[in-house]
């Protein structure tokens, strides 16, 4: 049988793969949206996910968060704990869109007529399935069924948006959201009756308890975090309008495709983490962890670099997307933040801290919200995208100040971490100054690439020989 190390290895490889081939599938359909659909029609259907992704953490009650802790405590109970915690939130997301149909006034709310606010809360209450069964798959290495999740998801989701647009054309935002409603509830359904078949619990009080104690302090991390990253989207809405929520929007995407293969590590990685700190492997943990930091440092500078490039391919049917490049350096940096701050919230998670988590990000929600305020009637859209950037960057002080000196955990090499970090963003800001000559700007980039490989090597030595003798040996 393979050990957990190498199904964390596939595991990471694949998730790697997959998600770079789901986003090519976006890379591709980007210039086709950008033909039918105009900024404003993008912010109208970019603004209701926005308000999905907000609201969720409060319907689904985060309890998300405790499934990996959860497969170490109830190892011979998960099916059980799973079915039961999936009874819990999607009982209390029908609670919610009861009260919102009662309390939902004719002419509708959040800028949405009532018909589509009810749409959102009915959609609510099945969507976290997904999440639960992707989870499920995660921490039991079962990437082949979590990839095939997303794959349909995605392909299904770009066929019926395209098909619901051209046969409606008369309201193509709408078509929008409904193009990512059906494909992705009917997938929650199947989930829903999926997790019920196999745990075949509705409710056990034990499993309710446990997790309700991690969950519900991470209702204010999991707003907070909404906040960081969907916030400005409606606070450019109201301040700019739609046509500059779709502009900050359509870049703030191309942005965070850094998240989908960085992310994808991560997905790997978090349950070797649990098993490695159950195990007291921390040094283990600390060496190999250093390995994927750098390299997603050097990933970032790369994605910053090529970002006009990409943005023009893109859009190149409609030019008047093309402005929104100057938004991708500093949410590809805060990307960046993003997965480092992440290893010390792992690690809080794992010690059950999450009020620590929810503290943190709180605070740093609220600078975020005020840097909204201050900046972006000031200096626009691009304006959001640096403090989003900001408040990414505080958010992951806070959490390395909380596990070294509250939890006591020395697990990472936390100095040479912010040395990274402070590095990547230098030369990333200085690509992004150059954006406007690219001569200048890839001999830049082929000046850092020739410093990583003196720095790197011995790595790429052995890489090359591997390559050598697994593929061209005679």
């Amino acid at each position: 049988m393979e050990n957990n190390s190498t199904k964390a290895v596939k595991s990471g490889f694949w998730y790697v793969i997959s998600n770079v081939l789901i986003r090519s599938v976006g890379i591709i359909t980007a210039p086709i949206y950008s033909k039918l659909l105009t900024t404003e029609e993008t912010g109208y259907a970019n603004s209701f996910l926005s308000y999905v992704s907000i609201i969720t953490v409060v319907t689904c009650l985060c309890l998300i968060y405790s499934v990996g802790r959860a497969k170490l405590d109830f190892k011979d109970e998960f099916d059980e704990f799973m079915s039961s915690i999936q009874t819990l939130s999607s009982g209390f997301g029908l609670i919610v869109m009861i009260l919102m149909m009662i309390i939902c006034p004719a002419e509708g709310m959040m800028n949405f007529p009532r018909y589509v606010v009810i749409m959102l809360f009915a959609y609510l209450t099945i969507f976290p399935s997904i999440d639960y069964m992707q989870y499920k798959y995660r921490f039991e290495y079962r990437y082949k069924e979590n990839i095939a999740i997303s794959v349909f998801i995605t392909i299904s989701t770009v066929v019926l948006t395209v098909a619901f647009i051209l046969l409606f054309p008369s309201d193509k935002g709408l078509m929008k959201i409904l193009g990512t409603l059906v494909p992705s509830s009917a997938v929650a359904i199947w989930c829903y009756i999926n997790i019920l078949k196999s745990g075949k619990t509705l409710y056990k009080k034990k499993y309710w308890v446990y997790a309700l104690k991690i969950g519900l302090p991470m209702i204010p991390h999991g707003l907070s975090l909404s906040i960081l990253s969907r916030i400005d989207t409606t606070m450019v809405q109201n301040t700019c309008g739609f046509s500059d929520a779709g502009l900050y929007t359509s870049g703030y995407t191309i942005g965070t495709l850094l998240t989908f293969i960085i992310g994808a590590v991560g997905q790997a990685w978090l349950p070797w983490f649990n098993e490695q700190m159950y195990a007291e492997n921390r040094d283990a943990i600390r060496e190999k962890n250093k390995i994927l930091m750098f390299y997603g440092c050097v990933l970032t500078i790369f994605f910053i670099a090529a970002a006009p490039e990409a943005v023009k391919i893109l859009f190149m049917f409609n030019r008047t997307y093309w402005d929104s490049m100057w938004v991708v350096p500093p949410v590809a940096l805060g990307t960046l933040c993003q997965y480092f701050y992440t290893n010390y919230v792992n690690l809080e998670l794992y010690t059950k801290k999450t009020a620590l988590i929810a503290g943190n990000s709180v605070i740093a929600a609220i600078i975020n919200i005020g840097l909204n305020a201050y900046y972006i009637p000031r200096y626009g859209y691009i304006a959001a995208a640096y403090t989003t950037l900001a408040g990414y960057f505080i958010l992951m002080i806070m959490h390395y100040l909380c596990t070294r000196f509250i939890l006591k955990e020395k697990v990472y090499a936390d100095g040479l971490y912010f040395i990274m970090v402070i590095v990547t963003s230098a030369v990333g800001i200085e690509l992004s100054v150059l954006y406007p000559n690219w001569i200048l700007r890839y001999v830049l980039l082929t000046a850092v690439a020739l410093i990583l490989a003196i720095i790197k090597k011995n790595d790429i030595i052995m890489a090359i020989y591997f390559v050598r003798r697994k593929f061209f040996k005679s």
